[in-house]
């Protein structure tokens, strides 16, 4: 899921135009740069154009600021918004939990061992069940319980935690607390949400334990950006397992737990490989 360690990437969208892949493909031709993975998509329903590009410069003196400058006089002739990254960028990430520990501590696997690039800033939760794993991370852990009366001032907390650590993407990894509208407004398009994909159908406890009742043949999970509508913002990625009648409960449970981790883990690998594209209520993403 990684990206070439050696790229830039240029990402960026506008209204459907014509000469939209031009502008981008002639510029990179012109600054000596070299393209190695291009994707775009043009949204005929929503006329909007997508477009995502990894080069590498052939000059050794190339310049950021400049070629950022240069290119959005070119760009403004199609309202063109885009981002440069550069090849070591690493993004600022706080990761938000309960107590369930198998979505957490799989992202720090892919961010220990580099398959991530993510810089990891804070660990936060209502719970203090998961501060041992993130201390031996090396990793701050903020406890922050938090009832109806105090929801408030618990998410004053978490945002000044944010703030503080310039975390550019919050990961709700299992964190099983629903966010205010404030809050949702603050972190629209740089947070990410995990759950399991039996909702609407199985809602409430032990959702596995009452998809087992009903013999489903299917488990799944289901990466978004969060909104205000619970558990329906703009999906990212999905994931399926399939079960049958041999599984148990705990059996649902477990496959369920596995395909949440790989799930979420994918949604941010797209995420901070600027692969996600938001707009409106549904995203654009482009796959390796």
């Amino acid at each position: 899921m990684s990206r070439n360690a050696d790229t830039w990437i240029l990402t960026a969208q506008c209204p459907s135009r014509l000469g939209t892949v031009d502008v981008v493909t002639r510029f990179l031709k012109e600054r000596r740069c070299y393209i190695t993975e291009q994707q775009s998509f043009d949204d005929r329903h929503a006329e909007r154009f997508f477009i995502r590009t990894e080069f590498y410069p052939q000059d050794a003196d190339f310049d950021a600021e400049a070629f950022q400058a240069a290119f959005a006089a070119r760009a403004g002739e199609f309202e063109m918004v885009f981002e440069l990254t550069a090849p070591d960028a690493r993004m600022p990430v706080v990761i938000m939990v309960s107590k369930a520990d198998h979505c957490l501590n799989d992202l720090l696997y892919r961010y220990r061992t580099g398959q991530l690039p993510i810089d990891i800033r804070a660990v936060v939760s209502n719970h203090p069940d998961l501060e041992a794993l993130a201390s031996w991370h090396g990793l701050p852990y903020y406890h922050f319980p938090i009832t109806a009366d105090t929801k408030a001032e618990q998410e004053a907390r978490v945002w000044s935690v944010i703030e503080e650590t310039g975390a550019e993407l919050v990961i709700l990894a299992r964190y099983m607390q629903v966010l205010s509208s404030g809050m949702c407004e603050k972190l629209a398009g740089r947070a990410i949400n995990i759950h399991h994909s039996l909702l609407p159908g199985f809602k409430g406890a032990k959702p596995y334990h009452q998809a087992y009742e009903k013999g489903v043949k299917l488990v799944g999970a289901t990466a978004h950006y969060i909104n205000d509508d619970l558990d329906e913002g703009p999906i990212i990625t999905q994931g399926v397992e399939p079960v049958s009648h041999a599984d148990y409960p705990e059996d649902l449970v477990a496959k369920g737990r596995d395909v949440e981790c790989l799930t979420l883990a994918r949604a941010v690998a797209y995420h901070v490989e600027r692969r996600a594209f938001l707009h409106k209520r549904r995203t654009v993403v482009f796959t390796r």
